[in-house]
């Protein structure tokens, strides 16, 4: 793993975080969103650190 898809992780892990924490102290619904953009930057970051076929291997 380099160090760009580290810090897609951790960008993932501190937006999640800041969306539950955010909701759970204040009730705002809104922090939903922050949950859902960490979601899609997991999905960005796993789709993208997905190494490719090894050499002489069919795709």
């Amino acid at each position: 793993m380099n160090g760009a898809l580290k810090a897609a992780w951790a960008l993932t892990a501190f937006v999640v975080l800041v969306g539950l924490v955010g909701w759970l102290l204040t009730g705002e619904a809104f922090f939903a969103v922050f949950i859902v953009l960490g979601v899609l930057t997991a999905l960005g970051a796993w789709f993208t650190g997905r190494t490719g076929p090894k050499e002489g291997e069919r795709p």
